[in-house]
């Protein structure tokens, strides 16, 4: 099992400003070699806490690859409903040539109803803008002289530059919440799946609907899941309690005000059952997520416990993204918190 740092902000300018929420993204990021997490992550959206400080997670890696040798860059993920393909696949190529082949490029369909209504884009569009995007995106990296001709984007004998420095393209991942079909798309396509953490009997019956298709398609191997968490390592259970709780259910409470209009008549066929889903996350609590070991936070023999617990329990997953600063955290918690983890429970964790 690989374990790695995710980078989802929550904060707005009243918080904290941009220059000081990157230059302490930066520091983290620089610690990834010496303490042995294996990648960095960080999600696209716009517009508001929830997630605004990253309208372009290939800029954030980019500066990210300066601060590291070794560490993989995750985009978690980008959007194509809201990217021109001819761009997406230049900016890829740049960063996996920047980064000395080191970017993983994961894609997602968008799913809060502001972000397309600012792009115009509407929301019944979103899945054929999705397969659509991937198709085209991984046609310009593959190869050169490509046509397509889509309903959305379309190009001509096009060599997209620069060149991917992985062949034939970096590794594609495909994020996945609580719909079957999109956990066995994945696996069809020969992709790496991030999800969030369900309840067990849950993500095991999805883990198993990726396995399966990825099997049955002719891929080698079994794929590759990834698990992100809220995660919080201290030295007490008080301490961990006191910072990753209240961080954490800040985080929650961005989500759902970032999605309210779910709840309020925003509608399409492309995403069935999304009310019921944003109104199930506007109750949700850290708390909870605990008590259904889908958040760890403690000290770190209880977190060793916790994930082996939850890896058992889903049948294994093969990376887990930590979401180390939640809300506001401050960064100097987060690093306490990065650096106890890596110290007296990555090394309890190797077998898994």
């Amino acid at each position: 099992m690989q374990f790695g740092l995710n980078f989802f902000p929550c904060v707005g300018p009243d918080q904290k400003s941009a220059e000081q929420y990157f230059r302490e993204a930066m520091h983290l990021c620089s610690l990834t070699d010496e303490l042995g997490y294996t990648h960095i992550r960080q999600v696209e959206h716009y517009f508001k806490p929830y997630g605004g400080y990253s309208p372009n997670p290939i800029l954030f890696l980019t500066a990210a690859a300066m601060r590291t040798r070794n560490t993989r860059l995750i985009t978690g993920a980008v959007l194509p409903a809201f990217n021109h393909p001819l761009k997406l696949a230049g900016e890829i190529g740049m960063l996996d040539g920047i980064s000395g082949g080191r970017l993983e490029v994961g894609f997602a369909r968008a799913f809060l109803p502001h972000e397309f209504a600012q792009f115009e884009v509407s929301l019944d569009e979103s899945r054929r803008r999705f397969t659509e995007g991937l198709a085209q995106i991984r046609l310009l990296l593959t190869g050169e002289n490509v046509s397509s001709k889509g309903e959305f984007h379309s190009f001509a004998n096009v060599t997209s530059l620069p060149r991917p420095t992985q062949a034939p393209h970096p590794p594609f991942w495909i994020a996945a919440t609580n719909t079957p079909e999109t956990f066995a798309f994945a696996g069809e396509q020969g992709c790496r799946v991030m999800a969030i953490p369900l309840e067990p009997t849950n993500m095991r019956a999805l883990t198993g609907r990726y396995r399966d298709a990825w099997r049955a398609a002719g891929h080698p191997g079994n794929g590759h899941v990834m698990n992100t968490f809220f995660m919080c390592c201290m030295p007490t259970r008080q301490e961990a309690m006191d910072f990753g709780l209240p961080h954490a259910n800040e985080h929650l409470k961005g989500l759902a005000d970032s999605a309210k209009e779910w709840l309020t008549g925003a509608s399409t066929k492309d995403y069935p059952g999304y009310d019921k889903l944003i109104a199930h996350v506007s109750s949700d609590t850290a708390e909870r997520q605990m008590r259904d070991g889908t958040a760890f936070i403690g000290t770190p023999s209880e977190i060793v416990e916790m994930i082996r617990a939850y890896n058992d329990n889903v049948g294994g997953i093969d990376s887990v993204s930590l979401h180390f600063t939640p809300g506001n955290m401050p960064v100097e918690a987060a690093e306490r918190s990065i650096r106890l983890f890596s110290k007296d429970a990555l090394p309890k964790l190797a077998g898994l």
